[in-house]
């Protein structure tokens, strides 16, 4: 242990940058973790070690600001700084990669040292890979549920039931978050919907949000408006509700995978923990989906039931289609215009109303709200009246946005691209996952008015010339970008469009 003066040090990561001849004093090397406690105050924390020969003179502790947030230190505080031992959750981890089965306490210990950053970027990745290629099975899925929600804040509603929904993702366009949120709570339920950014698509739904209002709120902000609105649309990440969720996610985000076990209980923590009683997942199906077949969607529905049964929530899943995007917009901006005009009367495009009433449908048979079979009819008529639209102009007021925002405001970005049919045909095939990834490349989700909109889907005839689908960009340099990863992955295939030449003189068409 030594004696050491602190320097705050204004960098948004965590940790503390010890002289190194500090460090060999304390017996540490970078990586390392460290108590550190300030004598004032008595508040410590565990820290991760990084070293410096020049940063950081020799008698100081410089103290990031991520854990500073916990420590609330000033320049010149008196510290002790000791070698702290590795925690046992690393071990775990460890166990999780060698094939071994997690009990509840070692997972919760996990998840703690996650929510309380105790363990480093390095081993939160080495558990998200170790369960991603090692798998978890129902009980370890449960276990993880309960410590998410355990290491976080609740709602407690007074009045049930209370719905909420969530999409799995995989399918470009999904936005109907924004439709079936007003329906759902216009028919007088309670839908507090916490949602995430984007990780591997072009918009989350809370990315969709926050162009109409603020999304990030406390637990008691949402539930307060939850109870005075009837719903709200916020971002998962800022409610404290199960906070090793969005941790996960930081992670995950980089190698572009979702887990099945960490999916699903990632999805059930938030519901469990938001109060929900009655839960309903939309699984697109598609061989560009996450979720390949109907088989595969009909096993991952029975397991979403299962957990469900387990946490005390009814859960029904919907298995839709997931071969093509729903509707036309692909990116923030594009996509919430399009779900605006439905609010707002329009019956185009139909792949976002149908979904959307069905979905919205079930949670209002669910409940009882409609009788069965009835309530995408049901649903279809809280549009049609204009209730579900004054319900959306309430939540976007009560999370602070303007409530008299039209679908006409909202603009794609001011740089685009036509891709053209380059022959007279169908549209035969859409890859999403090509999609997304042009969208992304177009500067989606970061730049809201980035993504693509597309003039024709699958089924629908082109005459050569005629623009398939239209790139948006905030910025020249990602158009350019988006237009090149285009001609790489030719995401939309028309029939007879050249897909190969083998060998060299040899033309092979698209053939059905």
């Amino acid at each position: 242990m030594v004696k050491l003066t602190a320097k705050i040090l204004d960098i948004d990561y965590r940790g503390v940058l010890i002289n190194r001849i500090d460090a060999r004093k304390i017996g540490v090397l970078d990586g390392d973790r460290v108590q550190v406690i300030n004598e004032n105050t008595g508040i410590f924390v565990q820290a991760f070690v990084s070293t410096t020969e020049k940063l950081i003179e020799e008698g100081s502790v410089g103290i990031l600001y991520l854990t500073n947030k916990k420590l609330n230190a000033s320049d010149g505080d008196p510290f002790e700084v000791r070698f702290a031992d590795r925690p046992a959750s690393i071990e775990y981890i460890r166990k999780k990669m060698d094939g071994g089965k997690l009990t509840a306490d070692e997972t919760k210990a996990i998840v703690m040292d996650i929510v309380d950053d105790i363990l480093s970027p390095g081993e939160i990745s080495a558990y998200i890979t170790g369960s991603y290629i090692q798998g978890l099975d129902m009980d370890e899925v449960e276990h993880l549920t309960r410590a998410m929600v355990a290491t976080g804040e609740r709602l407690n509603f007074t009045s049930h039931p209370i719905v909420d929904k969530h999409s799995i993702g995989g399918v470009p366009g999904n936005k109907i978050s924004l439709l079936v949120v007003p329906i759902i709570a216009a028919a007088g339920l309670k839908i507090p919907k916490t949602s995430s950014r984007a990780i591997t698509g072009a918009g989350g739904t809370a990315d969709l949000m926050e162009v109409l209002a603020p999304v990030t709120f406390s637990a008691e902000e949402v539930q307060k408006m939850t109870e005075k609105a009837g719903g709200v649309i916020v971002w998962g990440g800022a409610t404290n509700i199960a906070p090793a969720d969005d941790k996960i996610i930081i992670y995950e985000y980089p190698f572009k995978i979702d887990a099945r076990g960490q999916m699903l209980a990632s999805v059930m923590a938030k519901k469990y923990a938001a109060g929900a009683d009655l839960v309903v997942i939309d699984i697109p199906v598609g061989r560009n989906a996450k979720v390949a077949t109907v088989e595969e969607g009909r096993k991952l529905a029975r397991e979403f039931i299962d957990l469900g049964d387990r946490l005390g929530m009814k859960v029904e899943c919907a298995i839709t289609y997931g071969e093509s995007p729903i509707g036309h917009a692909i990116g923030v901006n594009l996509e919430v215009r399009e779900a605006l005009s439905i609010l707002e009367g329009s019956e185009i495009p139909g792949s976002l109303l149908q979904k959307s009433v069905s979905i919205a449908g079930i949670a209002l048979e669910m409940s009882g709200k409609a009788q069965n079979g009835e309530g995408p009819m049901v649903a279809r008529e809280l549009l049609k009246n204009g209730k579900a639209l004054d319900k959306m102009r309430q939540i976007i007021e009560i999370q602070g946005g303007d409530p008299n925002v039209k679908a006409a405001d909202i603009s794609p970005g001011e740089n685009s691209f036509n891709v053209m049919a380059p022959e007279n045909g169908y549209v035969v095939e859409m890859n999403n996952k090509a999609l997304i990834t042009i969208a992304r490349s177009a500067g989606a989700p970061n730049d809201r008015g980035a993504g693509i909109y597309l003039h024709k889907k699958k089924g629908q005839r082109v005459e050569k010339g005629e623009p398939i689908f239209t790139i948006y960009a905030d910025r020249g340099w990602r158009l350019d970008k988006a237009v090149e990863t285009a001609r790489q992955l030719m995401p939309i295939i028309v029939e007879g469009m050249l897909i190969d030449r083998v060998p060299s003189g040899y033309w092979r068409p698209e053939t059905e």
